[in-house]
């Protein structure tokens, strides 16, 4: 059964409270909510717990920009607890940030490795294994991804019935619908509305979460501008709740647009779809689609065919890029195999670094040795932590080994597929970029030294703000690590921000 919209109810745990108002649709109390006990003392737990709410709510409030520092705490956090569904959970999180910034190919390895930590999980359900399952269901399918978010969602539904939870949060009708609407937009109508009318006849309104009711009454209008008879009145389907986010704002608007179609008013149906507030919440594809079904009704045959070209160009670009990856998934595994074989060659050498897991020194000059070797370019930045020497003053070695192991995780996480980071010694990290010119790797230097600054480093190591300054460095073919590394070095020395 839907949660019903009401005050604040005292005396629930943390996490539960939050996802009341979230499933309630209450996005931006979730986030006032979030904010004021992030604010007080809590328990690592309980603190990432509050982060991943935090994060759902600005990802339904399309407010993606403010998400990824509050992810790299929460990975920080979690690097000291046993819990894998939240770790799962916060891949999924992740997941949705990166399809958002467009970064497919990044999208899928949270995903991966989501799945990866649920199944640490183990067998006995819990809220969180059963949420992380449900977000990377919505991930799955927002990417075009449709079977994987079939499994995923009946994984949500397997775990949160194992559990005992009530099965209305994880009746999802978002992920049904766009199955259906992708049979439609690559030509099987009668497909699509089977999915419809399954979906729309088989839920009511009460059986979903008040946030999931704009989908499921998407589902009825829809059925209704295919010229079908949808079971329930889509307007009552709604009913009085008003979505906070815009993705739910959007499908409420298209619930119109489509019956206006039905209705046979065209004109209005067009002009709907015309309004600012639809850009970027509803894919080219569906809204060319209606256009097309709108022009048609309205007798204009030549621009119903112009639309319905659109609707295929808006589907293609996604059909190239999954392609792209199938490739990239190839390479990736052949890479892997290289790896392996010089991990093999390498065998006898210990070439980790014990305390971040990354490439020690040895390893370090190995790799630039074998790049330089072939013929290789590149650059070769040397970081350096401001604010470490206070950090082990203040707060001991152990919480210095703390940071180091954030760092570690903060640059491999930012870095590209294809670069290399590895502990130098002490807080002094190398990377080495593989045929990037100082232009660019000035570039990757910025990023890395905001990712590193952006961290909230108050929950680890309060009051002692961590920072990291970057040198650069080419290197040339037949030139060694030490001569690039001595250019570099001195660079980062230059940079380092003088005591005031």
């Amino acid at each position: 059964m839907q949660e019903q919209d009401g005050a604040s109810q005292p005396g629930l745990p943390v996490g539960e409270e939050l996802r009341r108002l979230s499933r309630a649709g209450r996005a931006r109390e979730a986030v006032a909510m979030a904010d004021r006990l992030l604010a007080g003392q809590l328990s690592d737990r309980d603190r990432v717990t509050v982060l991943l709410a935090k994060i759902t709510a600005l990802l339904n409030l399309d407010q993606v920009s403010r998400c990824a520092p509050l992810i790299d705490t929460a990975f920080g956090l979690l690097q000291r607890l046993d819990a894998p569904a939240l770790l799962g959970r916060l891949h999924a999180l992740a997941a949705g940030m990166s399809r958002r910034h467009g970064a497919l190919d990044r999208c899928l390895a949270h995903l991966v490795h989501a799945a990866r930590a649920l199944e640490l999980a183990g067998p006995a359900g819990d809220t969180d294994a059963a949420t992380a399952w449900l977000v990377m269901s919505v991930v799955y399918s927002r990417a075009g991804f449709h079977e994987m978010a079939a499994v995923s969602l009946g994984n949500a539904q397997r775990v949160a019935a194992e559990a005992g939870l009530p099965p209305g949060p994880y009746t999802h009708p978002e992920v049904q619908l766009r199955w259906a609407l992708w049979l439609d937009h690559h030509g099987d109508t009668a497909g699509c509305l089977r999915e419809l009318s399954a979906l729309a006849s088989g839920l009511g309104p009460d059986d979903v979460v008040a946030q999931e009711r704009p989908f499921l009454a998407y589902a009825g209008a829809r059925m209704a501008a295919l010229g079908a008879v949808p079971p329930r009145d889509p307007l009552a389907v709604l009913g009085s709740h008003e979505p906070q986010s815009p993705q739910g704002q959007a499908m409420v608007d298209l619930v119109r647009v489509c019956l206006a179609l039905a209705a046979g008013r065209s004109a209005e149906a067009l002009s709907r779809l015309e309004a600012p507030g639809l850009t970027g919440q509803v894919t080219e594809a569906e809204a060319q689609r209606l256009r097309a079904l709108a022009h048609r009704a309205a007798g204009d045959l030549e621009a119903a065919l112009e639309a319905e070209r659109a609707v295929v160009r808006a589907s293609a670009p996604l059909s190239r890029r999954l392609r792209a990856l199938c490739v990239d998934g190839v390479a990736a595994r052949l890479d892997q195999d290289e790896l392996r074989r010089n991990m093999s060659r390498y065998s006898d050498e210990a070439q980790t670094d014990a305390l971040t897991g990354l490439p020690n020194r040895r390893h370090l000059e190995r790799f630039v040795a074998d790049l330089t070797a072939h013929g290789g370019t590149g650059t070769v930045g040397v970081g350096d932590l401001d604010g470490f020497k206070a950090v082990n003053t203040v707060h001991g070695h152990l919480s210095g080994d703390a940071v180091l192991q954030q760092v570690a995780a903060i640059l491999t996480r930012v870095l590209r597929s294809a670069d290399f980071c590895a502990r130098y010694g002490g807080d002094e990290f190398v990377v080495v970029l593989p045929g990037t010119g100082l232009p660019e790797a000035g570039e990757v230097a910025a990023r890395l030294a905001a990712a590193v600054s952006g961290f909230d480093w108050a929950t680890l190591v309060p009051g002692t703000p961590v920072a990291l300054t970057v040198g650069l460095a080419e290197l040339t073919p037949g030139g060694t690590l030490a001569e690039a590394f001595g250019r570099a070095d001195l660079a980062m020395l230059r940079s380092k921000p003088r005591p005031s």
